[in-house]
Parts: C-alpha cells; sequence; structure tokens
C-alpha cells in the first residue's frame, strides 16, 4: 500500500512537457519504421525513423537511449503526441548558430546542393544559402569536389523570423589568406631574391604565387627593354626568379621585378655608347616620324625620319627598315636623364652630298634634268640622286629671271654651273649665269672711282638723265648733273648727246655704276685753280672759273 501511494505521489508530481518546446524522451522501441519515445508524464510520441538521418550519416539510435524532440502538439488523431526529432534538432541549430553569430565565430556545414545563384549548406539540421560568389576567392571550375565535404563557414547574416541564413566559405579563405600574407610579407624585405610560381597573366603584368601569397610582376618591371605584353616574358605555371621591388605594410601589397635583377643599363649608356660611335641594333618598331632600335635589353633609341636616308625623297621609314632587321646606326645624341638616344642610319653610308663636293667642286659645268620648277627657281637633277637649284637671279646676268623662267619646263636637260656646296646643309647651287662671262665685268674693265669717262645721253627723265657706257646703263641724278643749280636741270640735255662724268663707284656684286658731272666740274675748277693761281698771274680768281668752265662748256 504504501508502494503504491509512493508511486501515487511521483506520478503526480512530474512535469508535464511543455507543447512548443524542445524536452527529452526517452526510445521505448523501434518498430515498423517508427521509434516510440516517451517524453514524460506517461505521453508518447512516434518519429519516423529517418528523422535521425545526420548529415552524411545514419543517427544511431537503440531503445533505452534519450534523445531531445519537439513537441509540437498534445495528441494526434491517433491519441499520440506529436513530436518531432527533426525540428528539435532545428532548433538546437538555431540557437547554436545565432550564439555563434553573435560571438563572430565560425561554423561547420556541409554543401548539399545546387540552387539558382549559390549552393544550400547543411549546418547540422539548419539550411543556409551559399552565394556563388561567396564559395572561393577566385571562381572554381570544379564545385563538385566539395559538395558533401564538411567545410567551415563565416556567418553574414541571420533571420529568424524568414528562416534565412547566408554563409561565405570565401571569408574564412580570406581571412586565412590575409593571416598568412601577413606573415609571408614580415619576413620579407624590400631587394629580397626570391623564387614564385607565375599563377595568372594580365594585359599589365602577371601575379606570382610566393608561397601562400601573391606578388604583382607589374609589364614594366619585366625588362629593361620594351614588351608588347606580359607573354613575352613568363607564362603560366613558370618559376620565375625576381626580386622584391617594393612592400606596403598597409595595404600588405608586394611589388616585383625581374629588370631588377640587373644592372640598369642606362647608368653606363655613354660609357658603352659614346656619340659618334657605330653599334648594330634590332628594329623594334616603326612609325610616320622614324624607327625605334634597341641596341641591347633596356637601351633603346629613336633613328629620326631626317636621319634614315640622305635622299629625302625616299625617306619613308617602313620602306627603310622592316620590324626585327638588323641595321647599323650611329650615336647622335644621348640624354640620360630623358632616357633618350638619338640614333642615325644614313651616317653608317656613304654622304652623296660629300661625294658630289669631291667630283663636282665648285665652278664644275655639268648637264642635268629639269626637275621642278618653283617660284623661286629651277631644280635640276644630278649624279648621286640630289637636287640642285638654280634660283631665278641665276639664269642670267642682265635679264630678270621671272621673265626667263618660262622658257624652261620640265625634262629639259641644262648645262650648269656649280656656284655653291653645303655638304652640312645638304645644298648645291646651280647657275645658268656663269657659264659666260659677267659682261658688266667686262664692260666695267680698267674703270675706277675718279675716273673721268665720256657716256651718250639716252633718254632724258623728270630728275635724270638715262646714260650709256660700253653697253652698261646707269642714271645721273639731277643733284650730279651740274655744280651749279642752273645747270642742273635736265632739259639742258639731249638725247644722243655725248657728256664727261666722273666715276663715283663700280660695284660689281650690286652690278651698279655710279657717275656724277658735279664732281668732274668740281675736280676741274680746282685743277684751274692750282694752275691759275700762281704769283707770275695777275688774273682774278672770278677771271681763271670763268674760263675754266667756258672752256668745258665748249
Amino acid at each position: 500500500m504504501e508502494e503504491f501511494e509512493t508511486l501515487l505521489d511521483e506520478y503526480f508530481t512530474l512535469e508535464s512537457p511543455k507543447v512548443g518546446n524542445v524536452v527529452k524522451g526517452k526510445i521505448l522501441a523501434i518498430e515498423s519504421g517508427q521509434v516510440i519515445i516517451d517524453v514524460g508524464s506517461k505521453v508518447e510520441g512516434r518519429i519516423d525513423y529517418k528523422e535521425f538521418t545526420g548529415p552524411g550519416n545514419l543517427e544511431e539510435v537503440n531503445v533505452g537511449d534519450e534523445v531531445d524532440v519537439y513537441y509540437e502538439s498534445v495528441e494526434n488523431g491517433s491519441g499520440l503526441a506529436v513530436i518531432s526529432r527533426e525540428r528539435a534538432r532545428r532548433e538546437e541549430a538555431w540557437e547554436r548558430l545565432l550564439k555563434a553569430h553573435e560571438n563572430n565565430e565560425k561554423v561547420e556545414g556541409s554543401i548539399v546542393n545546387r540552387v539558382k545563384g549559390g549552393f544550400t549548406v547543411d549546418l547540422g539540421g539548419v539550411i543556409a544559402f551559399l552565394p556563388g560568389s561567396q564559395v572561393n576567392i577566385r571562381p572554381m571550375r570544379d564545385i563538385e569536389t566539395l559538395m558533401g565535404t564538411l567545410e567551415t563557414f563565416a556567418i553574414l547574416k541571420m533571420d529568424r523570423d524568414k528562416n534565412n541564413i547566408v554563409v561565405s566559405r570565401r571569408a574564412i579563405l580570406e581571412e586565412s589568406r590575409a593571416e598568412l600574407r601577413a606573415e609571408i610579407v614580415n619576413k620579407l624585405t624590400e631587394g629580397e631574391i626570391i623564387e614564385g610560381t607565375v599563377k595568372n597573366i594580365t594585359d599589365y603584368g602577371a601575379f606570382v604565387d610566393l608561397g601562400g601569397v601573391d606578388g604583382l610582376l607589374h609589364i614594366t618591371d619585366m625588362s629593361w627593354g620594351r614588351i608588347k605584353h606580359p607573354s613575352e616574358v613568363v607564362s603560366i605555371n613558370k618559376t620565375v626568379k625576381v626580386r622584391v621591388v617594393n612592400i606596403n605594410q598597409e595595404s600588405q601589397r608586394i611589388s616585383l621585378g625581374i629588370k631588377q635583377l640587373r644592372e640598369d643599363p642606362w647608368l653606363t649608356v655613354d660609357e658603352n655608347y659614346p656619340v659618334q660611335t657605330k653599334h648594330k641594333g634590332h628594329v623594334t618598331n616603326i612609325t610616320d616620324y622614324g624607327a625605334f632600335v634597341e641596341l641591347e635589353p633596356g637601351i633603346e633609341g629613336l633613328i629620326h625620319i631626317s636621319e634614315m636616308s640622305w635622299n629625302k625623297k625616299n625617306s619613308t621609314p617602313s620602306r627603310l627598315v622592316s620590324t626585327s632587321q638588323e641595321v647599323e646606326v650611329m650615336v647622335l645624341d644621348i640624354d640620360k636623364e630623358k632616357r633618350r638616344i638619338s640614333l642615325g642610319l644614313k651616317q653608317t653610308m656613304p654622304n652623296p652630298w660629300q661625294e658630289f663636293a669631291e667630283k663636282y667642286p665648285r665652278g664644275t659645268r655639268l648637264e642635268g634634268e629639269i626637275k621642278n620648277i618653283t617660284e623661286f627657281g629651277l631644280f635640276v637633277g644630278l649624279d648621286y640622286d640630289i637636287d640642285g637649284m638654280i634660283h631665278l637671279s641665276d639664269l642670267s646676268w642682265d635679264k630678270p629671271g621671272s621673265e626667263l623662267v618660262s622658257e624652261y619646263n620640265p625634262g629639259d636637260v641644262v648645262e650648269v654651273v656649280v656656284s655653291e656646296i653645303d655638304v652640312d646643309k645638304e645644298r648645291v647651287a646651280l647657275s645658268i649665269k656663269d657659264l659666260e662671262t659677267d659682261p658688266f665685268l667686262e664692260a666695267t674693265s680698267g674703270l675706277f672711282k675718279g675716273k673721268t669717262v665720256t657716256v651718250n645721253v639716252t633718254e632724258i627723265l623728270d630728275n635724270a638723265i638715262e646714260v650709256e657706257l660700253r653697253g652698261i646703263t646707269t642714271i645721273i641724278k639731277r643733284s650730279d648733273l651740274g655744280k651749279d643749280m642752273d645747270n642742273q636741270l635736265p632739259s639742258k640735255f639731249k638725247v644722243g648727246q655725248e657728256v664727261e662724268a666722273q666715276i663715283t663707284h663700280v660695284d660689281s656684286s650690286s652690278r651698279k655704276l655710279g657717275l656724277s658731272i658735279r664732281l668732274l666740274e668740281m675736280k676741274e675748277a680746282k685743277e684751274a685753280v692750282e694752275k691759275y693761281s700762281s704769283n707770275d698771274t695777275g688774273g682774278l680768281l672770278g677771271d681763271i672759273l670763268g674760263e675754266a668752265l667756258e672752256s668745258k662748256n665748249e
């Protein structure tokens, strides 16, 4: 009787399970694919055996084991309590995940399925979403290797009401990578030489794996010379030796260089390539204004179009050289500060202007074909494929070149005289008039300043007279027609009249002859004074001058 009362007291003192909570239950039996569980207060429920399936494995359950279940309702139509192992596990997982999220802790789970935009992840009873961009640091070609395997994730966000969890595997990898990067970066020193493996190549450079951390090998640090693309120097998976050029501790970025493994060739460029020395190189690039030639890796110079050929008529760079062609050049100038070298191609070839000057010195007569006619002269083709110019003023001694030029046509062969050669400026001046002696020189032979000559009046002008002497026509100005104002009237002279005058100048360069009647009269008057002013003569000065002038007029 006492035992019965004790059992009865225990029965009434047992706490009844609360609906909507996770409660502990005891497995009473396992039959027909179902697990029978006592959740307390003699309340039993049944759970399908499949609910005990965990991530990737079957949960081990035996009669007598205690398990957590979710108490959904008091009883169903069969008089049994409605309980769920799966939901209990989910509730436990949510609590665990919420706590992990609050503490910024990592969680484990398995990628179980592919969905739109990403994957689903089983976090031990709760399904989370893993966006495709959060699977790895770089896009993965084969995601299947991760399916079903236990991975570590970071929770990006959670919404309990919507049963929504977003996780990231990439965040974990980046964190690990950052830790590894910091460790490696701290061990590296600028200037250090290390080896790495090329993992990726872009248009601007290559990324080199230094053992868990990548460094950038920029295209400008690959070679002292010109390269168009990084693939000319490195290739994927190739092991390369590099120098650590720079370490940014703040961003933890590592800059690498291959060209820094050797000395900058520009430091000794003036020693290795003195000005006026000849060297061989290869054409690397051709432009409209010239061609670039590499003398050695890192040392590249420009042959300007004006230094490519002595013949300016055929100086198109692409017609003179081709890419990769080996050429001999001369160093013309070096600017170490701007890292520029001026090269010459034509300087390594015979200078046609020098050869022409040696074969046809000044004064040589030769023939040439008129190539072109311009407003200032004729261009004549000569030997060595060069052109000489005949200025209009060199067509004739006494006729205007502007009138004579119409008598010539392109294609005409003319005889010329070499009047001037400038090898440095690449110019040859020619003359047709020098084929004959200058008539002015012939006409003025024996004439000099102060000499008295007889000229013939050819025309009366308003303020001068035109006269002719030995075929030379010149003008005597009114002020030079007489010593006195009364005798300076041009009208006192007649065409055909012969008069005497004194030469004031003979200028062969300007081809001008100056004459003056006034100076002659003054000269004769002075001579008369000297002649008739002796002590033996009692004549007056006026009489003497009068006689002199009278004899002059006669």
